[in-house]
């Protein structure tokens, strides 16, 4: 393991020492896919100091138009064979350089994707989709500040050992619901704990971890952070999850919903607004149920209740995602707002400084950066035109036929973002036309699948 002495994050100067005193060899310089995968490229030390310090590195354009077994999807506009697949440049962006702690001797930045021809950022790539609304409030002079409650399951098999059984008869790491128990948390603590402790060590400040409503499932809660670090955050934590759990002999799934059996996994996704000096905007004098906000609270809410069914796929990319909204599993079936309600797809809580909103609508699956961009491109539209929310709702929304839905498909979905011409004209309609491709490609290829399920029902019985 990394050498623990070395901690946290880094400058441009103290990676280059790390690297000549020998403590690092390899840098990992990653962008995230449409996926929110981390794709990218290991780099020697001394290569990296020597050439990408100065020039950056360059990467197939591929990687932003192929499906999840990396083949290359006909039908974007931004690249195919027609165009050659040629490169993008990758531009570290130095805020976010680290040290990848469960890594020996490593070092992680995350980069910005580039035209190579004209030096323009990639519209489609996620992070550039996410810079560009948080530019846009910065600019109306507000800095969006979030988190993300992540949750997962945890297996003893191995990622080797769960492909090998194709997936099927998979042992969770615990064997009852394990919802904030402290004793199940132990037996489960020689993988949580260290996907804490080495998050921790690579300046990815950790509150608190706990058993989730599921047998093995447990969520992990990061610091808030604004938009587009919260979204690093959890696209690292993320992927080192992954590994630490590899490392020690097991398997963790973000599936949305991995078993019918048993609660889906979410990203809660909480929000507020600050103004550019650092103070919550959320906050007021006017009553709105049980808590003092300002318009501005209101507006925001508004905003994104109202925009919430046509960005949907953003928070549900996939068709199995859908099978997570069933009544009273603690995922929203409904859309409306209620304080500290955890029926209700938008959940208000805290008071004062610590007021702000939690979408419980976004997957586990969900790529962060296209669910916090879309969230403040929603949020910044009721501002600006003072969208007021529903009343608040009170009681089991579950059984509210009377308010409106969420999607009950990725179909559903689509075709909401495919209609929304508002969503085109802040999103850019480039970037609302490689999404659409990329949803629809999702469902065609489940759509193409037969299921063991499918086999088990009709193999001999039609």
């Amino acid at each position: 393991m990394a050498d623990t002495a070395l901690q946290g994050r880094l400058t441009v100067e103290q990676l280059q020492q790390v690297i000549e005193e020998g403590h690092v060899d390899t840098v990992i310089a990653a962008f995230p896919d449409m996926y929110g995968r981390l794709v990218g490229k290991r780099i020697t030390g001394r290569f990296f100091v020597d050439h990408v310090l100065t020039h950056g590195l360059h990467a197939c354009d591929y990687l932003l138009a192929c499906d999840m077994e990396m083949d290359p999807v006909p039908g974007y506009t931004f690249t195919s064979w027609e165009t050659g697949y040629g490169d993008v440049h990758l531009v570290p962006d130095w805020r976010t350089l680290r040290i990848a702690s469960w890594l020996e001797k490593t070092a992680l930045v995350l980069c910005d994707v580039y035209d190579e021809r004209t030096g323009e950022p990639v519209v489609v790539a996620p992070r550039t989709i996410l810079r560009q609304q948080v530019e846009r409030a910065r600019e109306l002079g507000y800095v969006a500040m979030g988190a993300s409650e992540l949750e997962m399951y945890i297996f003893r098999e191995t990622y080797e050992e769960a492909a090998a059984k194709d997936y099927n008869d998979l042992t969770p790491l615990g064997w009852y619901i394990e919802d904030y128990h402290i004793l199940q948390g132990t037996r489960e603590e020689f993988v949580v704990g260290a996907i804490r402790r080495h998050l921790e060590r690579s300046g990815i400040p950790v509150e608190f971890s706990k058993g989730e409503w599921g047998p093995g499932q447990r969520e992990i809660n990061l610091h808030f952070a604004d938009f587009l670090e919260m979204a690093d955050r959890h696209t690292i934590y993320k992927h080192a999850a992954k590994e630490i759990a590899w490392q020690q002999g097991c398997a963790i799934t973000f599936m949305a919903k991995w078993d019918t059996r048993y609660a889906g996994s979410s990203m809660h996704l909480h929000a507020s607004l600050w103004d550019l000096e650092g103070n919550p905007l959320f906050p007021g004098e006017e009553p709105l149920g049980p808590v003092m906000v300002s318009p501005l609270f209101r507006w925001f809410l508004g905003g994104w209740m109202a925009h919430i069914h046509e960005l949907f796929a953003f928070y549900a990319p996939y068709p199995t995602s859908y099978k997570r909204y069933t009544s009273g599993s603690f995922a929203p079936t409904t859309i409306a707002w209620g304080y500290d309600n955890r029926t209700a797809a938008f959940r208000v809580v805290g008071r004062g400084t610590s007021l702000r909103i939690e979408c419980r609508a976004p997957g586990a699956d969900a790529n962060p950066y296209l669910a916090f961009a879309v969230t403040l491109a929603a949020g910044l539209d009721g501002v600006l035109n003072r969208i007021e929310p529903p009343p608040m709702m009170s009681g089991d929304l579950y059984h509210r036929p009377d308010l409106p839905q969420v999607p009950t498909s990725l179909q559903e979905a689509v075709a909401a973002l495919e209609a929304s011409e508002w969503a085109r004209s802040v999103l850019g309609e480039a970037v609302v036309e490689h999404y659409i491709h990329f949803f629809r490609t999702e469902q065609r290829k489940f759509d193409e699948v037969v299921t063991s399920w499918e086999r088990r029902r009709y193999f001999e019985r039609v």
